[in-house]
């Protein structure tokens, strides 16, 4: 029988990837989670930054880096230079300064573009949960296991979810793209 609250949850979990996903960008606050795809290759297995590091505001714009091995800080700074993160890591000891400069204007549009661009990627996502739902439903209708009524009352439940999944994401898509067009 068909469950509206799992089409729910498929769609929730959708805009929970893709706020995770537009959290990375950064704004004029620089976020240790900036970091999080860094991969490090430690010791022949491939790590995450913050899985062999502490990493710590020092201000607005810099991060401190806290490796734990010091035979790791070239390691480190290769694979930050490598993210192009825009960013020059900077080494004290075991620890690793990355300083970040201002956001340029043109930098910001730029991001609000790659922002747009994720934000379609998970509108797209959300309408193939509702297309998946949709099939169901008129299977379950095919094979007379509800009723015609029944089959349109579960499809525009499903497009009603739908409809606010997709609200939510143009939502934090719009707080994003004020925080990085504020100067």
């Amino acid at each position: 029988m068909f469950d509206l609250s799992v089409c729910n949850n498929d769609m929730s979990t959708v805009v929970k990837s893709f706020k995770t996903e537009i959290s990375n960008i950064r704004t004029d606050r620089v976020s240790p989670d900036a970091l999080n795809g860094i991969v490090v290759d430690s010791y022949g297995s491939k790590m995450k930054l913050n899985q062999i590091s502490n990493i710590t505001n020092i201000d607005n714009k810099s991060l401190n880096i806290s490796v734990w091995d010091a035979g790791l800080i070239q390691t480190v700074e290769k694979a930050l230079i490598d993210s192009n993160l825009g960013a020059t890591p900077q080494s004290n000891g075991p620890n690793i300064i990355l300083s970040f400069p201002d956001l340029t204007t043109e930098r910001r549009k730029e991001l609000v573009k790659i922002i747009s661009d994720i934000s379609e990627k998970y509108k797209i996502s959300i309408r193939n949960v509702r297309r998946k739902f949709i099939d169901d439903i008129k299977n379950y209708e095919k094979d007379k296991n509800i009723s015609q009524d029944d089959s349109k009352k579960f499809q525009e439940d499903v497009q009603k979810t739908t409809d606010e999944h997709i609200k939510l994401i143009e939502l934090d898509f719009k707080e994003k793209e004020k925080d990085l067009l504020k100067i």
